[in-house]
């Protein structure tokens, strides 16, 4: 029997497992202090546990964060049949001194290591710190469109 979605278990998937792997960003959905909803596109990083994100102290969606950090993640590909990897989860907020160190392993898989390293030092004259944002999964859906389908699809 397949694994259902909301289990935890589908990020072992190898559809999950590409998408996790991949240089696309991941959209992070949350509500703003004035209670719409927002998404932004964001590096992260996958450590087999939780997802590994870095903002600027200044950013928006920190303070929003901080206010309601219950979120949504997707990371979904552009080629059909569609792989979407959906999770919702809760954000928790640190200040790191310096560049977040996971970010400088998202900078080196979406870059590549070269301009990944350059990208980090340039970074690093341009902010004394980051936010780090972790999200632990506590809700993971996938679609690919051949064997999942949206549940508005599903007979």
């Amino acid at each position: 029997m397949p694994v259902q979605q909301g289990d935890l278990e589908l990020l072992q998937d190898p559809i999950s497992q590409e998408l996790l792997q991949s240089k696309i960003p991941a959209r992070l959905a949350y509500i703003a202090p004035d209670g719409t909803p927002r998404v932004v596109p964001i590096w992260f990083h996958w450590n087999e546990r939780e997802f590994v994100m870095a903002s600027p102290p200044k950013a928006p969606k920190l303070r929003a964060l901080a206010k309601n950090p219950k979120v949504a993640l997707t990371i979904d590909d552009n080629t059909f049949p569609h792989k979407v990897l959906l999770v919702r989860g809760t954000a928790s907020l640190k200040d790191v001194a310096g560049v977040v160190p996971e970010y400088a392993l998202a900078a080196d898989r979406y870059f590549g290591p070269e301009q990944g390293k350059a990208w980090i030092k340039q970074l690093g004259t341009m902010i004394s710190g980051m936010v780090r944002i972790t999200i632990i999964p506590e809700w993971v859906g996938l679609l690919d469109f051949k064997t999942r389908f949206p549940s508005a699809l599903s007979r």
